[in-house]
C-alpha cells in the first residue's frame, strides 16, 4: 500500500486545483505539507482543513527567486527537512508572437519555467538530504503547439527538459525528479474556458475517455511519483490526458469510411472502386 507516512511535502500552487488536490491526498498518505500560493487567504482556509498540526501556509511569489528560498527555509524549519516538492504553480496567457506584450511572456515564464527552477534550486539541499522527490507539473503542451499558447508552450516544454537534466545531474545522490503533463483538468484555471464558446467540448471531442479530467486524478500520479513505490522512476514524464496523447493526429477512419458507406448505400455510382 503507497504511504508517504513520515514525509515533508511542499507544494507550489497549493491554495487550489492540483496542488491543492495533492496537498490532500499527501496529508491523507501520512505526510506533513506546506502549501505556497500567492492566494494567503485561500492558504489559511486549505491549513485549516488540513490542521495546523500537519499543514502550514506559505505566502509566496515563486517567479522571484527569493521568495523560493524563503519558501523552502520556511518548509524545513517546520518540519525538519523537504522530503517531496511538488511544481504545481502555473498561469497562461492567450497570443501570437507578433502580438503578445513582453510583459505576458516574461510572466508566463516567471511564473511557470523560472519558478519551477528557483523552487527546485532553493529545496535542492533539503531533497539531496533526504534522498528525495521532484513532481513537477508540464503539461499535454509541452508535448506539441496550441495556436496562440506560446509564452505557455514554450514555458512547460522548458519544464521538462528541467526535469530530466535534474534527474542526470542529481539521481546518482538518491534523488529522483519526474514530471507529469496533464490535459484539460477541472480547475479554476481552466473553469474560465467555459465562457469561451464551444471551446471545452471542442476540446474534450479527440479525448477518447470522452471528459475533462479531474485534479485528484493528476494528484494520484503525483502521490506515486513521490513515494517510494516509484523508488526506480525517474527522469519520466507521466501524460494524464484520457488518452489524448495516444493519436497520431490523423483522421478518424472508421467515421470517414463508415459515411462513405452510407452515401454508397444510397448512392451506388458514389463507389470509388470502379464497379
Amino acid at each position: 500500500m503507497m504511504s508517504l507516512a513520515g514525509k515533508a511535502a511542499l507544494i507550489t500552487g497549493g491554495a487550489s486545483g492540483i496542488g491543492w488536490a495533492c496537498a490532500q491526498q499527501m496529508a491523507a498518505l501520512g505526510a506533513r505539507v506546506a502549501l505556497a500560493d500567492l492566494n494567503a487567504a485561500g492558504l489559511d482556509e486549505r491549513v485549516g482543513a488540513l490542521g495546523a498540526d500537519r499543514a502550514l501556509a506559505i505566502p509566496a511569489d515563486i517567479s522571484r527567486h527569493e521568495t523560493c528560498e524563503a519558501m523552502a527555509s520556511a518548509c524545513a524549519d517546520r518540519f525538519g527537512g523537504i522530503d517531496i516538492l511538488v511544481n504545481s504553480a502555473g498561469i497562461a496567457s492567450v497570443g501570437r508572437a507578433g502580438k503578445l506584450p513582453v510583459d505576458d511572456w516574461r510572466r508566463v515564464l516567471g511564473v511557470d519555467l523560472d519558478g519551477v527552477y528557483y523552487s527546485c534550486r532553493a529545496a535542492l539541499p533539503h531533497l539531496l538530504a533526504s534522498r528525495g522527490s521532484i513532481v513537477n507539473v508540464a503539461s499535454i503542451s509541452a508535448h506539441g503547439g496550441d495556436r496562440g499558447q506560446i509564452a505557455y508552450n514554450a514555458a512547460k516544454a522548458g519544464v521538462l527538459n528541467l526535469t530530466r537534466t535534474l534527474a542526470l545531474d542529481y539521481g546518482g545522490r538518491g534523488l529522483r525528479a519526474n514530471s507529469v503533463s496533464p490535459g484539460l483538468i477541472w480547475t479554476p484555471l481552466s473553469q474560465r474556458l467555459e465562457s469561451v464558446g464551444s471551446l471545452v467540448e471542442d476540446f474534450v471531442g479527440p479525448v477518447p475517455l470522452g471528459r475533462v479530467g479531474r485534479a485528484e486524478e493528476v494528484a494520484a500520479v503525483i502521490c506515486f511519483l513521490a513515494s517510494d513505490a516509484a523508488s526506480y522512476v525517474s527522469g519520466a514524464d507521466i501524460r494524464v490526458d484520457g488518452g489524448l496523447g495516444g493519436a497520431s493526429g490523423a483522421p478518424d477512419y472508421l467515421a470517414a469510411f463508415a459515411r462513405q458507406a452510407a452515401v454508397e448505400a444510397t448512392n451506388p455510382e458514389a463507389r470509388g472502386d470502379g464497379r
